[in-house]
């Protein structure tokens, strides 16, 4: 079997590999022992350094994947009787296999429409109206994405917006940051900017798709929030023992400030395709270009033709509509030589 990489693709950010920051960082953890289950001297930089980052006296904490950040997030806030309002695109939702369903014990999700899967204050505030009875679950959290799943972002008074319509309706708000930093990146604007300080309650900050090899992290601004969240993330296997191995990897790239480094070029190399697809016939944009990926139609012909050549991406809304994700280590050649190949495709078949 081989073992050879492949060439640099569009599939997923989470298919690049390891940042150099994390893997340096990865190995200096590896010299010697430390203190297990997340005593360690690693952990506690990591920590401290997500809140140097938001300036905020946040409680943190590191889990393994993105999916379990998620649910145990909104299991924090949820009782099983109660209800998440999301987007109907939110990976809460299509992407998690009921996870946060089964981590809260049961509480219903209900989903709002809105366009380039950002949930406005018009879809969400009949949503997130109590009910009259016992009869329906009570709405309690409010969950966005950010940057969004067609690749946009909230800004700061779209987000303070949402927060305080929540908040009116004493639900508590949870943002899914699997592409934080690309969103911060994309903004200009400070962390808390469109955190604590827009009104989030807890955020889920991603690294996977930022150059980390694994580890996402819970920063509950609401430290009520976390009681009991030790136990709670024991339970659900989330716990790792040698956590220094998750923790290391962001003291690197938070301390560095590679995190922002890495997700303003993915953001480049995003705008960089966008600008290379414009004009190509028959390609359409159907999302605007804010973070890291790349949303367009491409006639049927060229996707066959593009795959038979070896590049990997996602059709991902209906039959034509395809996406297109820019990574840490995304290079200009290969969104040349892919913008090449789409355009030969698109102009022999169209």
């Amino acid at each position: 079997m081989s073992t050879a990489p492949l060439q640099v693709q569009f599939g997923s950010d989470n298919q690049a590999g390891i940042c150099p920051e994390a893997l340096a960082a990865l190995q200096d953890a590896n010299r010697g022992h430390a203190i297990a289950y997340g005593r360690d001297e690693w952990t506690a930089r990591a920590e401290e350094a997500i809140r140097r980052a938001f300036d905020a006296d946040a409680e943190v904490h590191l889990v393994f994947t993105g999916t379990a950040a998620n649910a145990l997030a909104l299991a924090s806030i949820c009782r099983s009787t109660d209800a998440v309002v999301c987007h109907e695109m939110a990976h809460v939702n299509v992407d998690e296999c009921g996870g946060p369903e089964f981590m809260t014990g049961g509480a219903k999700v209900l989903t709002v429409a809105g366009e380039h899967a950002k949930v406005t204050l018009q879809a969400f505030a009949p949503r997130a109206a109590s009910p009259h009875d016992e009869h329906a679950s009570r709405p309690r959290a409010l969950s966005l994405t950010q940057a969004t799943e067609l690749g946009t972002v909230y800004t700061p008074a779209e987000m303070r917006a949402l927060c305080d319509a929540a908040h009116e309706r004493f639900l508590k708000v949870h943002v899914d940051g699997a592409r934080f930093a690309n969103a911060v990146a994309s903004l200009g604007c400070q962390p808390a900017d469109i955190a604590q300080r827009a009104g989030a309650d807890v955020l889920v900050l991603g690294g996977t798709k930022n150059g980390l090899p694994a580890g996402e992290a819970l920063v509950f601004f609401d430290r009520a929030l976390a009681d009991e969240f030790r136990r709670r993330r024991k339970q659900a296997g989330q716990l790792a023992s040698k956590m220094r191995f998750l923790a290391a990897p962001w003291v690197a790239v938070l301390e560095s400030g590679a995190w922002l480094t890495h997700a303003a070029h993915a953001n480049a190399m995003a705008q960089r395709l966008a600008g290379r697809l414009a004009g190509i016939p028959g390609v359409s944009l159907f999302a605007p270009v804010q973070a890291n990926g790349v949303f367009a139609h491409l006639p049927k012909a060229a996707i066959d033709a593009l795959r038979a050549r070896g590049w990997h991406f996602y059709v991902f809304v209906g039959e034509t509509g395809c996406r297109f994700m820019c990574a840490w280590d995304t290079t200009a050649e290969a969104v040349d030589r892919f913008a090449a190949d789409l355009r030969e495709a698109c102009e022999r078949h169209v």
